[in-house]
């Protein structure tokens, strides 16, 4: 998807500035992928420990705060989720009426990765709420280790 969207950006420049042509799908199709690559790699290729936290406050507690953050966290996130994801649902079920300017892409398909992603990160939370409360705490933010989440 990043090759792409590099590609399209590439072709964008040459038909702007060399051959004088303005061509908007180069500019659609940037935007598509970049909203898949983001909702995408957020739900299935980030790792939990990769995600942005506090970490000043969450580095510095123990164990069992640690634990907790991720008990209280999870559950919020699980809830925030779950209560939106109803009206998620029928609001891309509805954008089927309406299509992209350019590449006539429906939006119910280019938005339907944001309920791909909502339900994974329920499942992630679950797996991680789950693991908090049988006594598992998630590991200190160790900032040698970090990376880019690709």
């Amino acid at each position: 998807m990043l090759a792409v969207m590099f590609a399209a950006f590439m072709l964008q420049i040459v038909f702007r500035y060399v051959l004088n042509l303005s061509i908007g799908w180069t500019h659609e199709i940037s935007v598509v992928l970049w909203i898949w690559l983001v909702l995408f790699g957020s739900a299935f290729v980030v790792r939990e420990r990769e995600e942005i936290r506090f970490d000043l406050i969450y580095g510095a507690v123990g164990d069992n705060t640690r634990r907790i953050m991720a008990i209280i966290t999870a559950a919020a996130l699980i809830v925030l989720f779950g209560v939106s994801l109803p009206a998620v649902i029928d609001y891309v079920g509805f954008m089927k009426v309406e299509h992209t300017a350019y590449l006539k892409i429906r939006f119910d398909y280019l938005y339907s990765i944001y309920v791909v992603f909502a339900v994974a990160m329920i499942i992630r939370y679950l797996w991680i709420g789950w693991q908090a409360i049988r006594g598992h705490a998630p590991e200190a933010f160790d900032p040698t280790k970090a990376s880019s989440g690709v």
